[in-house]
């Protein structure tokens, strides 16, 4: 089962992760989303939280992405933590517009 939540900035995704820990996920299995990978990444060494690796995606995938437009990278990443394809989708396009996706995760 997962729980996605949209913010709009660093501060108000901070703020969700609090509250999704405090729901009973662990970071390890919580994911921020950015469009801009180093934004994505930034935010997740500063938050602590997890990151979509080999783990999730399997070796496959891990691999693939490196050969692929960011768009599909996050889409199969989503996919990856058991969001269907549409979903995928819908939440790429809310990272085109600037948002962020927070997906906590607790399988």
């Amino acid at each position: 089962m997962y729980k996605i939540e949209v913010c709009e900035n660093g501060v108000q995704a901070t703020d969700t992760i609090k509250t999704l820990t405090a729901e009973g996920y662990e970071k390890d299995n919580i994911f921020i989303f950015a469009h801009d990978e180093n934004r994505s990444e930034d935010l997740t060494d500063a938050t602590n939280t997890g990151s979509v690796g080999m783990k999730e995606q399997g070796l496959f995938d891990s691999v693939g992405n490196m050969f692929n437009k960011r768009g599909d990278e996050l889409r199969n990443k989503f996919e990856s933590l058991g969001l269907s394809k549409v979903e995928a989708e819908q939440y790429e396009k809310v990272l085109d517009e600037g948002k962020l996706v927070i997906v906590g995760s607790n399988e």
